[in-house]
């Protein structure tokens, strides 16, 4: 155990911090600011201190700043979670009063009682990741609305408008049938055309961000895109925001973490589940889209769904099913790419066991039960198999 742990509420422009001992004892305090004089005011602060740990709060967010370039400095971080400092703010004396200095003792006092917090590590690989496919889901977004004003001003100009799914290419052939002479029309026609342009610039940085990221995935020996329905930015984001696999210590834990696991809702003498909202959404929707491609191919994924469908689950039922299959498929693929790359404790290329990984622990308050039938073990072909 350290001799300290120095709490850490940060914010864009100013960090927050308390020093406390193993028995809570305030030790220090104080107010700093981020740039460079007042980052190393507060590193000064700290290193008053022997054996010490900083704990701040959300380094997958506002944090992440602060907790790099203290990393950076060969200080030991730990992340603490938002939902642990809550609690530990609620359940101390104050009325549960909200404010800086508070939410400073609260992190430290979180972190000296839990136990497995993770350690934040500098920047690797799934950093980068992360970020090539956030842009990539950007533009893409960026496309969508482009094109639904497009469809908007085909609509004015072309009796019918133009088919629901675009191209610029088939934009512009359309647009060439049309001659408006009057005022409004030309308006349309320009716009319109100025919206195509758009479209052309969007569809070449969508081609760039594509490559970009099948190199980057290509360098960290993945094996995902080997999976129907996973493709760059389906693997990008699974080992970007997953980063180390051996943190999760089951499917099940993995399936909790990514909202694909029931939450036990039973009642009584009524045994049922229901869908968890919780979990890292940005994984689940990665994982729909995954079951989506699987069911529009021939695959055994879409026999699996049919079988439940047969069974008596309704569509959105069995859909949930599919996806709770699925998250089983990719961690054991995850865990096996894992085993064979083995550059690492946690086997991605520069992972640690306490990798970078995005999102808050792992230990997220979802059911870990592998209920309904998608987690147990079925003498079935794999999902694998229809990659």
């Amino acid at each position: 155990m350290p001799n300290v742990v120095i709490g850490v509420d940060p914010h864009k422009r100013s960090a927050t911090i308390e020093v406390i001992d193993p028995r809570e004892r305030v030790l220090g305090k104080g107010r700093f600011g981020t740039d460079h004089d007042g980052y190393k005011a507060m590193l000064a602060a700290g290193r008053k201190h022997g054996e010490r740990i900083w704990a701040v709060e959300g380094c997958n967010g506002i944090g992440r700043h602060v907790a790099q370039r203290l990393v950076a400095d060969g200080e030991t971080v730990v992340d603490v979670p938002t939902k642990l400092s809550a609690r530990a703010r609620v359940f101390a004396t104050g009325q549960g009063r909200k404010t800086d200095p508070v939410d400073a003792h609260s992190v430290a006092v979180a972190a000296l009682r839990t136990a497995g917090l993770r350690q934040v590590q500098a920047d690797d690989t799934t950093v980068a990741l992360r970020l090539l496919v956030d842009r990539r889901d950007q533009l893409g977004r960026t496309r969508t609305e482009v094109v639904s004003r497009l469809h908007h001003l085909l609509l004015e100009l072309i009796p019918g408008g133009a088919k629901k799914f675009l191209s610029a290419q088939q934009a512009r052939a359309l647009l060439n049938t049309v001659r408006p002479r009057d005022l409004v029309g030309k308006t349309r026609r320009w716009l319109a055309s100025e919206l195509i342009h758009e479209l052309v610039t969007i569809d070449k940085k969508i081609k760039l961000a594509n490559a970009e990221l099948t190199d980057l995935v290509a360098s960290t020996g993945s094996t995902l895109q080997e999976l129907t329905g996973i493709g760059p930015s389906g693997a990008a984001r699974l080992i970007g925001d997953i980063g180390d696999i051996a943190r999760f210590a089951s499917r099940g834990h993995f399936a909790s973490w990514n909202g694909t696991a029931p939450i036990d809702a039973s009642s009584g003498d009524q045994n049922r589940h229901r869908l968890s909202r919780a979990g890292n959404r940005r994984i689940n929707r990665a994982l729909h889209i995954m079951a989506v491609v699987q069911l529009r191919r021939d695959t055994e994924g879409r026999r699996y769904y049919r079988r439940k469908l047969a069974d008596g689950k309704t569509p959105m039922e069995a859909m949930r099913a599919l996806k709770r299959r699925l998250s089983d498929i990719v961690y054991k693929r995850m865990v096996a790419d894992a085993k064979r790359i083995e550059t690492g404790p946690g086997g991605h290329m520069g992972a640690t066991l306490q990798s970078s990984a995005a999102d808050l622990n792992p230990m997220i308050d979802t059911s870990e039960k592998s209920l309904p039938g998608p987690a147990e073990t079925h003498h079935r072909t794999d999902l694998a198999a229809a990659s």
